[in-house]
């Protein structure tokens, strides 16, 4: 058979004939040409107004004659998108990203809602995903939960059929937004999911597995699996050499030094927030930078300089302040109000807490509401009023055994049950100790299940 008579049924480009044939009718008016100029020499009038009429389908090579009569791109004549359509929204993705970097949260999300909108009407998956991502991050900013973990699976569901290492990254935005929201287990239960399914399917992404490593470091941290942390330390560690994006590294050395801390080596955990504010200084990541001078206040606050402490503190909510990154911003004046309780500035650190908790709830910062009510109880049993302090441990109390922080709540039992056996309630101090003493039975064991398996090349 000929072209001419096979055209008709040849595989052709995805878009519906008729949505293909609408443009060539559309272009081919706007440049004044009849359908017998379109067509020759390859195809007939008749063929060209089928087409038109959406009553055939098109080969590729009919659309490539056609896109080349008519001075478009083959891509832009079967899809109906504008040429360059994806460079040009990839360049406005990074865009984006350096916007949300150096501090605009609001500003990006404007952006990435722009960007999500045009690739959705031209039907580019891969672009929304990183739009949604974008907004997630940018929600995670703001202190928005909800709002983040909607944008994080609404990415995962557009790349439902990609490879994991492509999810990795809204996987770990919606453990982000859960461990935020107080839900400890469950940011570890998505975490350990996708790290058991990358090292157990065979899907090697060093990059992908570095990012899920770091991320589940603070949620063990604050439910006490003070051991797991280090193992998933060691690995982030052993993966950094093979992972070439500078961010991914930075933020590996911010969250090990956590685990340093629990070790007593803060000299070693201060050079590693040092190497990572080095590396965020260069890329001009200012929230970055901020968690930096966050963790590096509470080093110092460790090895009792509280001076020191307090600058960097102040100078790491100013930093988080700036951007309106609210819940951050929070979570730092609790570290903030320790450090002048310490100082003796006891009335600010009082009126800071206050303040806090109008911000923090249950839904929104449970492990930070839960401290802040810590450090009022203690300031209150410092000053000689017991039943003050006694009703904000066991609020902390509730918050912290709903978020699961292990740690934190063998501290506040042992802090309530001292009060208790002080004011003579022997047997209601010892239900607190007892309770405190069952968080912190084999702590990363009880809370959790089966450590993630190791990368078969670790």
């Amino acid at each position: 058979m000929n072209a001419r008579r096979t055209a008709g049924r040849e595989a052709g480009p995805d878009e519906d004939p008729g949505g293909v044939g609408r443009r060539v009718q559309q272009l081919r008016t706007e440049r004044g040409l009849t359908q017998r100029q379109l067509a020759e020499p390859a195809y007939t009038p008749a063929y060209v107004s089928t087409l038109e009429a959406g009553r055939v389908r098109p080969s590729e090579a009919a659309v490539r004659h056609l896109a080349d009569r008519l001075g478009v791109t083959y891509e832009e004549l079967a899809t109906g998108r504008p040429a360059h359509l994806a460079t040009a929204l990839r360049l406005g993705l990074v865009e984006a990203q350096r916007t949300l970097a150096t501090g605009a949260a609001e500003d990006a999300a404007a952006a990435y809602a722009r960007l999500l909108d045009e690739a959705g009407r031209h039907g580019l998956d891969d672009e929304r995903a990183s739009a949604l991502l974008g907004l997630g991050h940018c929600a995670l900013e703001t202190g928005d939960l909800p709002s983040a973990r909607e944008h994080f699976e609404a990415a995962e569901r557009l790349l439902a059929d990609a490879p994991l290492p492509r999810r990795a990254p809204a996987v770990r935005g919606r453990a982000v937004a859960h461990l935020l929201a107080g839900e400890l287990r469950y940011a570890c239960y998505l975490l350990e999911s996708a790290i058991d399914a990358l090292n157990t399917s065979g899907l090697q992404d060093p990059g992908a597995l570095l990012l899920l490593y770091t991320a589940a470091i603070a949620p063990y941290m604050d439910m006490g699996a003070h051991a797991r942390a280090a193992q998933a330390a060691e690995l982030a560690l052993a993966l950094a050499p093979q992972v070439s994006d500078p961010e991914l590294v930075a933020g590996l050395h911010r969250s090990v030094a956590r685990t340093l801390l629990a070790a007593g080596r803060t000299a070693e955990a201060d050079a590693s927030l040092s190497r990572a504010a080095e590396i965020y200084q260069q890329l001009q990541i200012s929230t970055e930078l901020a968690h930096c001078r966050w963790m590096r206040g509470y080093v110092h606050a460790q090895d009792g300089d509280l001076s020191g402490a307090e600058t960097e503190l102040r100078a790491a909510r100013d930093m988080l302040a700036s951007k309106r990154a609210s819940l951050y911003t929070a979570q730092v004046e609790v570290e903030l109000a320790d450090v002048l309780r310490r100082r003796g500035k006891v009335s600010q650190a009082k009126e800071l807490l206050h303040r806090l908790l109008g911000e923090l709830h249950p839904d929104r910062g449970s492990v930070h509401a839960g401290g802040a009510h810590r450090l009022l109880g203690l300031i209150h049993e410092e000053q000689g009023e017991p039943e003050s302090a006694e009703e904000h441990y066991v609020t902390a109390l509730a918050l912290l055994e709903r978020a699961g922080a292990a740690g934190d709540l063998a501290d506040i039992c042992r802090l309530l049950g001292d009060l208790l056996r002080r004011t003579g309630r022997t047997e209601a101090a010892m239900d607190a100790y007892r309770t405190g003493l069952g968080h912190r039975a084999s702590p990363g064991t009880t809370t959790l299940g089966p450590s993630p398996a190791r990368p078969p090349t670790a």
